[in-house]
């Protein structure tokens, strides 16, 4: 592992390639929808699924292979008026692969799993997606070890729905695993099938893009929901006005599941751009309060928060150490301090009477700033591995 200070310079130098481009559009194919599960006159159908565990082979098989559910669930298959569906059924949802800056989503997925004690069924794999039909294995290459004269130990990916518990002992799912590259509208036909299935009241996504923000101020979440959810929203969107981003699969499927009559919610935490292509526990948990609120879970966040202190203080060390980096995040949090408080002020940062500029403007000025990077008035190029310039 690099030292702490070598970790933090290589997460800022790999900030442009975490924040590129995701490239061209991805081709979106339409699949083929399919009939309700646990039909009990369909026989179980074993999964293609590289890796599918014995206990995932007992599977009620989409038409459109996308998805296999397990046929039995008994904890989720009783009656509705049953203790545990009073509050409804949650399901959690991270895909990891788009927005997920500090491995935010993906952190707190891991310890959501990490949680769950109830024994040996902890965790079980209640739906596996067909991988194989939603990834792009040249794009996103899996890892594999090389052992002296052989291959070993293929990670292969996968999509699974677990069966989990929170602190309370109620039961919830969690839809894990890396985004899909293809056939979106299958997989949001797909996912469609896992929550009627299961009869799952309210779906909670979670994910964190880059931000110019500094460390030392609290979280910024930014909510969404579709129209069935937007009565149950947690917290207040800090965006005005439309903003077109490229889209996700998460996006997609919440919009779906929208229109479907099924409530869906997601928060986005923000994370300091510097430190995007670190782990960022202290973003983990800022997700996972959310996810308590509008999940009506209870979660333990102390571990993660242990977690999320030992990150500060690194992080403290390190801007000791290289002033230069220092007064990068002070001159963020005034940036911060500033546009926090004209917010609760009310007043605009703008000019008085003067009108907003153009995107065409705005573009031709940032072509001069381009341009000026490439001349011979200061170095154009970020931190070292060291932290210098």
């Amino acid at each position: 592992m690099l030292p702490a200070g070598s970790r933090i310079a290589a997460a800022v130098g790999g900030e442009a390639r975490h924040r590129g481009s995701p490239g061209p559009p991805t081709r979106i194919q339409t699949g083929i929808s399919w009939p309700h599960a646990g039909f009990p006159d369909r026989p179980p159908t074993s999964p293609t699924s590289t890796g599918a565990d014995p206990e995932e082979r007992a599977t009620t098989v989409a038409d459109n292979r996308l998805v296999h559910i397990v046929d039995e669930v008994p904890e989720l298959d009783a009656r509705p008026g049953a203790d545990h569906l009073t509050e409804g059924l949650t399901m959690v949802v991270v895909l990891d692969g788009f927005l997920d800056a500090g491995s935010a989503a993906a952190r707190a997925a891991q310890h959501l799993v990490d949680l769950d004690d109830t024994g040996p069924s902890a965790g079980r794999v209640v739906a596996t997606f067909e991988v194989d039909e939603l990834h792009d294995y040249r794009a996103r290459r899996p890892a594999v070890s090389f052992v002296v004269d052989r291959y070993e130990d293929y990670d292969a990916p996968r999509l699974v729905v677990r069966l989990l518990h929170d602190t309370g002992r109620t039961p919830y799912l969690l839809l894990q695993g890396p985004e899909p590259d293809i056939r979106w509208e299958g997989f949001a036909r797909a996912v469609r099938e896992v929550v009627e299935r299961f009869r799952v009241t309210r779906v909670v996504s979670m994910g964190s893009v880059p931000m110019a923000v500094p460390h030392t101020r609290p979280i910024a979440i930014t909510p969404h929901a579709n129209e069935p959810a937007r009565e149950s929203l947690v917290g207040s969107s800090p965006w005005r006005g439309e903003l077109r981003v490229p889209s996700s699969a998460l996006a997609l499927l919440e919009i779906r599941l929208g229109e479907w009559g099924h409530p869906a919610q997601g928060f986005v935490a923000h994370v300091p751009h510097y430190l995007a292509q670190l782990a960022y526990p202290q973003a983990s948990a800022a997700l996972l309060e959310q996810v308590e609120k509008a999940g009506r879970l209870t979660i333990d966040l102390s571990g993660l928060r242990a977690e999320a202190e030992d990150r500060e203080a690194e992080i403290a060390r390190y801007l000791v150490e290289h002033t230069e980096v220092a007064d990068v995040v002070v001159a963020l949090e005034r940036q911060y301090d500033t546009f926090a408080q004209a917010e609760e002020s009310g007043a605009s940062l703008l000019a008085p009477d003067e009108p907003l500029p153009t995107g065409e403007q705005l573009g031709e000025q940032f072509e001069q700033f381009l341009a000026g990077l490439d001349g011979t008035e200061g170095p154009a190029s970020g931190l070292d591995e060291d932290g210098d310039r």
